[in-house]
């Protein structure tokens, strides 16, 4: 007999995997885990029929002799079927897009990083030419959304992209999806929420605002990972962790999630057991003490950037700047030979303003070219030190709409770091 399952507290993505690998190995019953999330029990609540699923009490364990696990490859995360772990002869099969160490020594596995679990199975059944009905192109576009957030995660690659393309071309519903994507959000998870603004506290850790949040929790409540989201909205940082203490079954539930690529949720909640994406994760935990678990998750954080990359390792030097006293039309001049959209401007080593060709719209007589350019520059200039990462940069550029910003250490200007600069780094075009 040959099974196919997924993780406890099933997702849309573990679902649609399920039922994609049903497709690829047609001989496997799907076998579901009873703890599903609440949007996907919603789901199944309408649609159950469509799917033939089985439940693990009515599976004959000892006559399984393949076992096909979709998006996890760790045996603590399934439901019921942990038994088959000691059975001699098993063959285990793989289909997993998280990075965490996989512990069922799989005989054949698909593992790879990327934004769905869904997304390599589509592959697999386009290589197969393997035909899609509209409601299992639908489901499968649930959890590719899910997953990846509609396509907006970190996590998200082209392939992604391309796998939603194709669940459209096969007729997948966008009101199906709108209808059961809406996260379940009630009174408990309000409660929880309000309880964890109340005690919030920002740290600033590598130059990132981070919130850690400790809250003890009664019986079971759904979708913390919600609240974490909306806690990290609302407070406004870069990053935020709920460390959920569930004191009847001395548990930490421990759910990150991120909004910059430079701090990896994924990563930090894998070096403790748990497993996720760059910008969501979560761990469960026993036995621990949540303060120091907090501490850990600092001492994580610190060493956790995704980059090493600095605004001195972007800047531009030495810098081309102008004298206060220097008329407007030889600036015009030195900003058309030397290619540059702005220069600071500088007077006994200190910075005084900063002139850009914007400034140049200020001068409706052409007479006033003579004039200094102490008349026309931006004074009060945002600078940066060289320490602070491109992000960073990035961020003060567009809340103060300004094209560079001046590298300053010990007072003095040592750098300067355009616009350009910085979309260099986005897009992964930094100089050797």
């Amino acid at each position: 007999m040959q099974i196919i399952t997924t993780h406890q507290g099933t997702d849309f993505d573990g679902l649609a995997s399920m039922i994609a690998a049903r497709i690829l190995y047609p001989e496997a019953i799907p076998v579901l885990p009873k703890s599903v999330n609440p949007n996907v029990k919603a789901f199944l609540s309408i649609h159950k029929d469509m799917f033939e699923l089985s439940r693990p009490d009515d599976i004959d364990m000892a006559a399984v002799t393949r076992l096909i696990v979709v998006d996890t490859g760790q045996w603590n995360r399934l439901d019921r079927i942990r038994e088959l772990q000691k059975k001699p002869g098993l063959e285990v099969y793989l289909w997993d897009h998280h990075e965490n160490h996989c512990d069922m020594d799989p005989v054949w596995k698909c593992q790879e990083p990327i934004g769905a679990n869904i997304t390599l199975m589509i592959r697999a059944i386009k290589e197969q030419s393997a035909s899609l009905s509209p409601i299992q192109a639908t489901l499968f576009l649930c959890g590719l959304y899910e997953d990846t957030g509609s396509l907006m995660f970190p996590c998200t690659t082209v392939e992604d992209a391309y796998a939603a393309a194709y669940l459209l071309e096969n007729k997948a519903d966008l009101t199906i999806l709108r209808t059961f994507l809406q996260p379940a959000y009630g009174q408990k998870q309000k409660e929880i929420l309000y309880e964890m603004l109340k005690s919030a506290k920002r740290k600033i850790i590598n130059n990132y605002n981070v919130s850690i949040n400790i809250t003890e929790i009664t019986g079971h409540i759904n979708n913390l990972s919600l609240v974490v989201h909306m806690y990290r909205d609302i407070l406004n940082v870069d990053a935020a962790f709920g460390i959920f203490v569930h004191k009847e079954t001395d548990k930490c539930i421990v759910i990150g999630r991120s909004s910059t690529p430079d701090i990896n949720i994924g990563s930090i909640v894998r070096s403790m057991g748990g497993g996720g994406h760059p910008g969501a994760g979560s761990a469960m935990l026993k036995s621990v003490n949540p303060t120091a678990l907090k501490e850990w998750i600092i001492e994580l954080l610190k060493g956790n950037q995704e980059s090493s990359i600095r605004v001195f390792d972007l800047m531009s030097y030495p810098v081309n700047s102008v004298a206060s006293d220097t008329p407007m039309h030889e600036v015009e001049k030195l900003l058309r030979e030397k290619g540059c959209t702005g220069m600071p401007v500088i007077e006994d080593g200190k910075l005084l303003g900063v002139i850009s060709r914007r400034d140049f719209n200020k001068i409706k007589n052409p007479a006033r070219l003579k004039s200094p350019v102490k008349a026309f520059m931006s004074t009060n200039p945002i600078t940066i030190t060289p320490d602070k990462s491109p992000m960073h940069a990035a961020r003060l550029m567009v809340k103060y709409d300004v094209g560079r910003l001046p590298v300053m250490e010990n007072d003095q200007v040592i750098g300067i770091i355009s616009r350009t600069d910085a979309m260099r780094f986005f897009y992964d075009m930094i100089p050797e």
